[in-house]
């Protein structure tokens, strides 16, 4: 992949162009001719205007002037160029420190090293020159790293990478995961958009069904449940978009159809995988949703054994359901 390149030095945007230069000149004759009889009307200046108006051109070519395009007039500074092309020089310091923060990134331990990062990742690397790659990669591991802790840092982390590399796929996916750990998902479905076309696969299809969700459009995380994305996604990776879509399904009111679903998938596992006590756990919530509270109880618990990390809070859930009494 290529090279990005660092950010601008000025930290902003290209000036927008304004009007071309109006120029200098005066106004119209209200019905004059020029001396030659041409018939075309003339300033008081004796130059011929060439518009059909009769309003000076102001252009050596004899071209018309040309006009904002939101039709406000464009008044001419002494170099000839429009004042809207002049910026505050405190913005552009502000624009220029805002980038700068964000390319400079949070300080990284100098026991971290490139090497930390996955041998698959590194090589997803390989297309920067070396001590961008090195810089680059370092940002991710601390990304990593900081993940589960502190997550809004660990963005931060994987905004540098991007500042750096904002061409390669594995850094915004990265940008993705850390900002879907931040609950900024308007941010990291568009990350994930990013990086799905840039390396053209679904892997983070689940997460991507869960912003939806999470931006209130369940409609378009039910949508991810196809033939097509479900090929792409190995075992783990379908349970969890099952998890995502019934959890859709029930945002809709459709209670039986998410049981329906997450039935398809392996309840009884006697595995330890990190994705069982989810799976259990979102099965219990639609049973309880569905008005089956004895079973969502037992299956409550079911999540509660293999859910040695604490990954979910069915242990409070089931103890409440337990203490509460019936109707």
């Amino acid at each position: 992949m290529a090279e990005s390149r660092s950010p601008r030095r000025d930290g902003g945007k290209p000036a927008g162009r304004g009007a071309g230069g109006s120029g200098r000149g005066g106004r119209p004759a209200s019905q004059g001719r020029d001396q030659r009889g041409s018939g075309a009307p003339s300033r008081r200046d004796g130059k011929p205007t060439d518009r059909r108006d009769g309003k000076p051109t102001d252009r050596r070519d004899g071209k018309p002037a040309p006009a904002r395009r939101d039709g406000k007039p464009t008044t001419p500074r002494r170099d000839g160029k429009p004042y809207e092309a002049r910026r505050d020089r405190r913005q552009e310091e502000g624009d220029r420190t805002a980038a700068q923060k964000i390319y400079d990134g949070p300080p990284i331990p100098d026991d971290v090293s490139a090497k930390d990062l996955d041998k698959h990742a590194r090589q997803a690397l390989q297309a920067l020159p070396e001590k961008l790659a090195d810089k680059v990669a370092r940002h991710l591991v601390m990304a990593g790293l900081l993940m589960v802790e502190d997550p809004e840092t660990a963005h931060l982390h994987a905004l540098a990478a991007k500042a750096r590399a904002t061409r390669t796929g594995l850094v915004r996916e990265a940008c993705g995961e850390t900002a879907y750990a931040a609950g900024k998902f308007a941010e990291a479905l568009s990350e994930f958009r990013a990086a799905r076309r840039m390396t053209g696969g679904y892997l983070y299809a689940p997460m991507m069904a869960d912003c939806e969700r999470a931006l209130k459009r369940p409609d378009k995380a039910i949508a991810y449940d196809s033939t097509e994305i479900r090929s792409q996604l190995d075992d783990a990776g379908q349970i969890e978009l099952s998890i995502v879509v019934a959890g859709a399904r029930r945002d809709q009111g459709q209670f039986d159809a998410a049981i329906r679903l997450l039935e398809t998938e392996p309840l009884h596992t006697k595995g330890r995988g990190d994705w069982v006590p989810r799976l259990r756990y979102a099965y219990a919530d639609a049973l309880l949703d569905a008005g089956r509270r004895e079973e969502a109880i037992e299956w409550f618990h079911r999540t509660v054994a293999v859910d040695g990390n604490a990954q979910t809070d069915a242990e409070e859930r089931v103890a409440a359901l337990e203490k509460r009494p019936q109707g």
